[in-house]
């Protein structure tokens, strides 16, 4: 099998350069890559996915363009480099170990182009190997002189519309870089959020005591201040003032436009049981509490127990040692479902055993959101819904009480990939992306409404994200990419480079031949608008780049991962309104889920990866590909398990195996009709399967239904049989149908079964109407039925039949059938049996009859039902003829006999399309 897989792949070579033609255009594309390690199987699911329809499309007779690039800019192949010329062990084993580079190779990535150079032809090489139907003229890294023009162009008109301004914001910050981060640029903590919190000024001893809170509201309520008697905190100046805290609290603030001067250690020990004040709360002890993290906010805690559990319980075990009894909880917010005190209640309600029960996590998130939603502030608080009071509150100690901001991350490890912690920085002269414009957002949600989006349910995730997406840093110091063409001191980071890049593959291959400095914006302006007249470029060229990027644009479908909705994917919809005409926005996008391995979460960092290049080495490329896409829909996550590859493996030398012995096959049996015309409903359903991008249903109908269709034929054949000449055709068919999924097999057999070119090319199968038989479908869908009501029936009893005998239900009943089936309301339908006069007559057997074939319609699959009406089956006709064949199945004489006509007490019980069976 890898000879015939490398011979593909030079075949392949060039197959699918796709050129604008006469024929319609099907352009989709996927997230490039980092090529900054390895390829895992999760890759080769996001790649294979968009293959099968490429490749599916591609026989439907359209011009398909499918792309490939390798995203580059930015940190992480610096942060990478950085670590190995460190030295570091984790890093280097990773790479020697995993991802096996070669020392001599290894060596050289202390240059982070050398890493870049590794893995993008590794990647092509893979990629190829998996079979992927790219276009690889179109190739490009995004260090390349000729796109970093193109993304000048791109922001020099962001700049103009002023959608990229300047100002002061809080970001993601590496001091070990001295750069701001983006999530490309994180090892952990990608998805964490700035989230800004209120720092309430407490006072003691001549000296602030901060205390960060996310419910400022809740200040009336404090009883006490927490602080870990383990940690020491520093006395610290801070903007002139004197401020006790954390030491880490006080790096933080020094990012976030604070003037900081660290002094003298002061133990935890010494601050326990002092007394500090805040004109809101009035007088409170500090109590000691070894949960309170010196990382989390300024390292001190304000303490309210009526409102935030872990307060309360905290509390609680205090007063249990019999200690600060005196403390009773300041109820000041009323919530509906809670008692007075409602974290006490919930606590109580819950039975949490004390601060360290695991439960304690969800039941404080369920307080805090029943209070943010419900809640409402008392009277001589002010009387508002807590969701007012809050911002009420914070603008109130802001303005009299010495409250500022403070930034966080709203979990705690976001550590940049060179291996320093992020922090949050507030950055100025920061260049932005003007996300939180409200046109500029109305504008994306227009589009979005007019866009495919798959599965439908991720329009309320994009429609989220689009409302709470604020300004983002679009700028970094350092790091690849391209400079800002008018302030060059920046560099674009990685996801601002990337949204409209499919634009530019468009005429990629065409730009490699252009000098750079040749690409100015007019030229990308008469390409991308049909705008000017730029002098740069020969007009032939100009108009041959245009028109190719006319015939591909919009692209059709975008293929990415549902944790890129967050950014990227709508990232992307924001540019695209900013540059292009309404008639070149994005028309689809296909949300993939995630990938596991052996139940867990793929991750390269952690090591919990499966190689794709070994996967395709130790299974083959189609059962790696066939294993994909048959685990799970492109947007549901998917589990990849060795053992459950290997039986894929198996199915494929079936189908080979089954094909190969189809050129043996001769003569012509009755059954030859019925294979024909299921191999009509099979091109059917796996065509719809494909055009609602559900591939594994596809390959459900494609491969497994094919194969259960063939499994009955051929007991239906007389014995000794292997098939008729129908099988030949059948089969012709039957590799086109699984060309998309097993390209390599199929190429193979394609050749072997007489087809003409490449499998890749060939017309997709379609429906022959002539072939299609829908009586003898039923008749054969009778008989089936019957032979498995016969074979259960069977391995209920101990006794070795002697005798089969099987009743046929009368007309009467197939037109209570016909009543029943057509009824809208099934639970009135006895009454529509009882307004006819033929079933009026017979009275109870009536009801009883109707009350069962009521349960048959509601059991058998719709489509039958609707089959089964329309039809005039004679089912006692179709068993006798099929009686040689049961007697042969069952090994006993087999009588078929008509219900009314028998005296036999269970003769009564036959309905429509399912015989009464006696087995004696």
């Amino acid at each position: 099998m890898q000879e015939s897989e490398r011979e593909c792949i030079t075949r392949w070579e060039h197959a699918f350069e796709a050129d604008p033609a006469e024929k319609e255009k099907y352009y989709l594309t996927v997230a490039y890559p980092y090529p900054s390690g390895a390829m895992h199987v999760g890759h080769g699911r996001t790649y294979i996915v968009p293959d099968v329809l490429a490749r599916y499309q591609r026989m439907r007779g359209k011009q398909v363009l499918f792309p490939m690039a390798f995203h580059v800019t930015g940190t992480p192949v610096i942060g990478i480099s950085k670590r190995i010329s460190n030295g570091d062990a984790k890093t280097i084993g990773l790479y020697r170990d995993l991802y096996r580079v070669p020392q001599d190779i290894l060596d050289r990535f202390i240059d982070p182009m050398e890493i870049v150079r590794y893995f993008s032809e590794e990647y092509r090489r893979v990629m190829q190997k998996c079979g992927l139907s790219i276009d690889w003229r179109r190739r490009f890294i995004t260090v390349d002189p000729q796109y970093s023009k193109f993304i000048e162009w791109q922001y020099k008109h962001l700049h103009e519309d002023e959608h990229a301004v300047k100002g002061a914001h809080p970001v993601k910050y590496c001091p070990q870089c001295e750069n701001p981060v983006g999530d490309h640029d994180l090892l952990e903590g990608d998805k964490a959020e700035i989230i800004k919190f209120t720092l309430v000024i407490f006072s003691w001893d001549g000296a602030k005591v901060p205390c960060a809170t996310l419910r400022p509201e809740t200040v009336y309520g404090v009883t006490n201040l927490w602080v870990n008697p383990d940690v020491t905190y520093v006395r610290t100046t801070v903007d002139g003032e004197e401020w006790i805290l954390s030491r880490e609290a006080a790096g933080k603030l020094a990012l976030q436009d604070h003037e900081v001067v660290v002094g003298e250690e002061i133990p935890g020990t010494a601050l326990v049981d002092r007394t500090v004040s805040h004109p809101l709360s009035g007088e409170v002890p500090v109590l000691p509490a070894s949960f309170v993290d010196p990382e989390m906010g300024t390292g001190i805690v304000m303490s309210v127990p009526a409102h935030a559990p872990f307060d309360y319980i905290a509390l609680r075990d205090l007063q249990q040692q019999g200690k600060y009894t005196a403390i009773r909880p300041v109820p000041l917010i009323s919530v509906e479902g809670y008692g007075e005190i409602p974290a006490e209640d919930a606590v109580e309600r819950s039975g949490i055993r004390d601060q360290n029960d695991p439960g304690m996590e969800a039941l404080t998130q369920e307080v805090y959101s029943a209070e943010f939603s419900r809640g409402k502030v008392f009277e001589k608080y002010g009387g508002k819904p807590v969701r007012e009071a809050r911002d009420d509150v914070a603008a109130l100690m802001m303005e009299r009480y010495g409250s500022i901001p403070m930034y966080e991350f709203d979990n705690r490890q976001v550590i940049c990939r060179c291996g320093g912690r992020v922090y949050v920085k507030i950055l100025h002269d920061q260049w932005f992306l003007e996300y939180s414009d409200p046109c500029w957002k109305e504008q994306v949600k227009t589009q979005l409404e007019r866009m495919a989006l798959v599965p439908p349910e991720v329009r309320t995730e994009f429609d989220r994200t689009v409302d709470w997406l604020k300004d983002w840093a679009c700028t970094r110091r350092v790091g690849l990419g391209t400079k800002l063409p008018w302030d060059p001191t920046w560099i674009i980071e990685p996801l601002s480079d990337s949204t409209i890049y499919m634009a530019y593959y468009t005429i990629a291959h065409h730009l490699k031949a252009i000098p750079p400095e040749n690409l100015t914006p007019e030229v990308f302006d008469y390409i991308f608008k049909g705008e000017g007249n730029p002098e740069t470029v020969d007009r032939e060229t100009l108009d041959r780049l245009r028109s190719e990027f006319l015939y591909w644009y919009p692209y059709d479908y975008r293929f990415s991962a549902k944790d890129l909705i967050s950014n990227h994917l709508t990232f992307q919809l924001f540019h695209h309104r900013a540059i292009f005409p309404q008639e070149l926005q994005p028309k689809g996008m296909v949300i993939f889920g995630m990938g596991l391995l052996n139940g867990a979460k793929m991750s390269s960092s952690k090591g919990n990866v499966f190689l794709l290049e070994d996967a395709v080495e130790e299974f083959g490329a189609d059962t790696v590909r066939m294993f994909l896409v048959g685990s799970a829909e492109p947007w549901q996550d998917f589990d990849w398990r060795n053992e459950l590859v290997s039986s894929t493996r198996k199915q494929i030398e079936r189908f080979w195996n089954t094909v190969e012995g189809a050129k043996e096959a001769e003569g012509a049996y009755d059954i030859d009709a019925w294979l024909a015309s299921r191999l009509q409903r099979r091109i059917e359903s796996t065509t719809a399967a494909l055009d609602g991008f559900q591939t594994r249903q596809a390959l459900q109908e494609a491969f497994f239904g094919v194969e259960a269709d063939l499994k009955w034929y051929r007991r239906r054949l007389p014995e000794g049989a292997t098939g008729g000449a129908v099988m030949l055709d059948f089969c012709r068919t039957w590799v086109r149908l699984l060309a998309p999924v097993v390209p390599f097999t199929c190429e193979a057999l394609w050749k072997s079964v007489g087809g003409e070119g490449m499998i890749s090319f060939a017309p997709w199968p379609e429906v022959d109407e002539s072939r299609v038989r829908p009586e003898i479908e039923l008749a054969e869908e009778l008989l089936a039925r019957t032979v498995e009501d016969i074979e259960s029936i069977r391995r209920l009893i101990p006794m070795e039949p002697e005798s089969i005998s099987l009743f046929v239900a009368p007309a009467w009943k197939h037109e209570a059938f016909r009543i029943i089936a057509a009824s809208a309301d099934k639970t009135r339908v006895m009454r529509e049996i009882m307004q006819n006069e033929g079933m009026r007559k017979r009275g109870r057997e009536a009801t009883d009859a109707a009350k069962q074939i009521t349960k048959l319609v509601l059991k058998l699959p719709p489509e039958l039902v609707r089959q089964l009406t329309a039809s005039q089956l004679d089912e006692q006709a179709i068993l006798e003829g099929a009686r040689a064949f049961l007697e042969h199945e069952f090994g006993v004489p087999v009588k078929v006999l008509a219900a009314e006509a028998s005296a036999h007490p269970k003769a009564s019980g036959a309905l429509p399309f399912k015989p009464a069976i006696v087995i004696e």
